[in-house]
């Protein structure tokens, strides 16, 4: 009888960016995975969060040509009776054909399938510049750990071929998949969103308590850690989310920095072309001096290294 053959795991992703030089050491391969299980208000890359394939629609790209119209099957292109182009997202099926032939660039298709191997050959074309930098490969998202088969292949590969490795998390995942990827990576950049769970849940969706539980097992692993705290006017850029910030990096040994990264609004654009509206349409990006005084409460209650990101 023969033995039944396992497909290699394939996965979604929405970019692979290369030279990257603000996830992790050195100069990078940032490899962005779709599908997140938090709904930040502030999150700036929203075309991360829905795990499927999906339409962004720039209509003042729109040059009328029809051709979206024409290879759609299920009549989510129209015009308005002011002659603008509509998207009906609820009808459409996310097959992608309007987007490949939209010459415009109006109508793009965000997500692409792929295998391990496929993205392992992107990423190792830049190895000469990992050698000489001490850079790798980065998984970021989304959340990688909710596409846990092929991320855990990726690292596995990437560690094979002898690149650097460096993981993204919100730490929303199952403990026994944050357990399964130490093993693989090199580095654990680690977001630390809200220090109080009522404000948590309201600001992310997601409970605190098993983001907190698996930054503790990964302590008690050994994984190297890196904290990364976004920081939101109004929201979480609080005296007391900051002196929290500094008390957890002094709980865990193995937190080596802590990354401050302050608000900007880089993600209302995207979700605009996603349909969707963006939760704090009046937030604004912080000032220098404020953000530098964050800085200086962290710093005073901890000796882990704290700057901006």
């Amino acid at each position: 009888m023969s033995t039944p053959r396992h497909s290699p795991p394939r996965g979604l992703i929405f970019d692979i960016q290369r030279f990257s030089l603000h996830d992790g050491p050195g100069i990078r391969t940032t490899v962005f995975l779709k599908g997140c299980p938090l709904r930040c208000l502030w999150c700036h890359n929203p075309e991360s969060q829905d795990p499927r394939g999906e339409l962004s629609f720039q209509p003042e790209k729109c040059v009328g040509c029809g051709f979206c119209t024409r290879v759609c099957p299920h009549g989510c292109h129209r015009t308005d009776e002011a002659g603008r182009r509509v998207l009906d997202r609820a009808a459409c099926v996310r097959c992608g054909r309007c987007a490949v032939e939209c010459y415009a660039g109006a109508l793009a298709f965000i997500g692409r399938a792929c295998t391990v191997e496929q993205v392992l050959d992107d990423v190792l074309r830049d190895r000469a510049f990992y050698e000489t930098s001490g850079g790798g490969m980065t998984l970021s998202g989304g959340e990688p750990l909710m596409q846990f088969a092929f991320t855990r292949g990726l690292l596995a590969a990437a560690r094979a071929a002898g690149i650097h490795t460096c993981i993204e998390t919100c730490g929303f995942a199952p403990a026994a998949h944050v357990e399964a990827i130490v093993p693989l990576t090199d580095l654990v950049y680690y977001d630390y969103k809200e220090s109080d769970p009522a404000r948590h849940e309201s600001f992310t969706g997601a409970p605190l308590a098993p983001i907190l539980d698996n930054l503790a097992l990964l302590d008690r692993l050994g994984a190297r850690l890196v904290l990364r705290c976004p920081l939101v006017p109004g929201l979480n850029a609080r005296d007391d989310h900051l002196r929290a910030i500094a008390a957890i990096a002094n709980r865990h040994r193995r937190i080596e920095a802590i990354h401050l990264l302050p608000y900007h609004p880089l993600g209302r654009g995207k979700a605009e072309r996603l349909g969707r509206t963006d939760p704090l349409p009046e937030t604004e990006p912080p000032d220098e001096k404020t953000v530098q005084g964050w800085i200086d409460i962290v710093a005073a209650w901890t000796q882990t290294p704290a700057r901006r990101m």
